[in-house]
């Protein structure tokens, strides 16, 4: 059995984050559209009239976009047993960088989503470079 990492702990959790981004969008178009029309089959133009829902879908598939890149890695730093400090803390900054740009994102603040990405993208920079041999 393979122990856990903080690598693999920040991807489980990212994941979880990922996962569940989708609720508050949900509940709100049951309460825009009622429960027939939001449960039938989306119509690709409507829009949330609620900006902070429309924002969040956007930030949730920046989420999924960003986490297909962050697990295979950090994934690959745990199964090769290449995890160091610097590693840890990549996963974990990722974890918070992704959990921050949303809020933000949701909230509308522009420059500081763009510092809670770049810090994610950071993240992800790190992980490959312990892979190659870089870190």
């Amino acid at each position: 059995m393979t122990t856990s990492s903080p690598e693999l702990t920040y991807t489980a959790l990212s994941a979880a984050l990922t996962g569940s981004l989708w609720v508050p969008i949900i509940v709100n178009r049951l309460r825009e559209m009622g429960m027939w029309k939001a449960l039938k089959n989306p119509e690709p133009d409507v829009r949330p009239h609620a900006n902070w829902a429309y924002r969040l879908a956007s930030a949730h598939r920046n989420a999924i976009e960003n986490l297909v890149v962050f697990a295979p890695l950090a994934l690959a730093v745990h199964l090769l047993a290449l995890g160091t400090a610097a590693t840890a803390s990549a996963a974990a900054l990722f974890f918070w960088s992704r959990l921050a740009h949303a809020l933000i994102y949701t909230f509308g603040v522009p420059l500081l989503r763009t510092v809670a990405f770049v810090i994610g993208f950071g993240a992800q920079v790190t992980l490959f470079l312990r892979l190659v041999g870089g870190v």
